[in-house]
């Protein structure tokens, strides 16, 4: 999904347009951030990265020596790290107590280890919460952008979006987002992680029954945010 040279942004909704909540799901590479990011900005709403929130609990754990190979020891540690999100789309913001952590969570060893913390049930559910109180509280509207938010975090959510793409473009996409890295092995890694994510018992990974796909492999970014948008129009226009 190639970038846009240029985006003129769309005067924000007025405030006494009913509040929308969106969720964007889907794996990884597929475009879920660039469009959730343009689309929260367009429409003056509030945005939220929630594979983020799992990666920081991730790197706490990491940090503070838990095993990951031990569930009960990550669900015994779960409610302890202060996790804060910002909601600004252009420049969206993670801490754990009190700490940026929004560079460190992007390393390799943190992106190796997330799918097995985020598995533990008492992980998803402290973090599920912390994501539920976020979109409660976005008076105007807000995108949240993860791989449950249609189906288990926001069920009632008012727009729901499935993002897909080939897995060549996927990787295309993590590699070039990575410095170019290693083609096939972004790809090998893009596959194992949708196994995981989409295998655990807890909130798996998957499209919600009422959810609008949009398959971005061959879409510009344009192309992609205008038909969410239009799905925003239309929810709108039907409130």
């Amino acid at each position: 999904m190639e970038t846009p040279a240029t985006a003129v942004p769309a005067a924000p909704a007025p405030r006494s347009a009913p509040a929308v909540t969106v969720a964007v799901d889907g794996p990884s590479g597929t475009g879920k951030s660039s469009t959730s990011k343009a689309v929260a900005a367009r429409l003056g709403f509030r945005y939220l990265d929630t594979g983020a929130q799992y990666r920081a609990i991730t790197w706490w754990m990491v940090k503070h020596g838990v095993d990951i190979a031990d569930p009960a020891g990550i669900a015994a540690a779960a409610g302890k790290p202060d996790i804060v999100s910002g909601t600004d789309p252009a420049a969206p913001t993670i801490t754990v107590d009190g700490v940026d952590v929004s560079v460190p969570i992007r390393t390799p060893e943190v992106t190796a280890k997330v799918s097995a913390v985020s598995a533990v049930p008492e992980v998803r559910a402290r973090i599920t919460g912390i994501q539920r109180s976020i979109a409660a509280a976005a008076d105007l509207g807000i995108v949240v952008e993860g791989r449950d938010i249609g189906t288990t975090v926001l069920p009632g959510a008012d727009v729901k979006i499935f993002l897909t793409a080939s897995p060549e473009a996927r990787a295309a996409r993590r590699s070039g987002e990575l410095g170019g890295a290693d083609l096939a092995g972004t790809r090998e890694a893009l596959v194992k992680r949708d196994a995981a994510d989409s295998g655990r018992k807890t909130s798996p990974l998957a499209k919600a029954a009422d959810a609008t796909e949009v398959d971005t492999t061959e879409l510009t970014l344009d192309e992609v945010v205008e038909r969410v948008v239009a799905l925003v129009g239309e929810k709108r226009a039907a409130k």
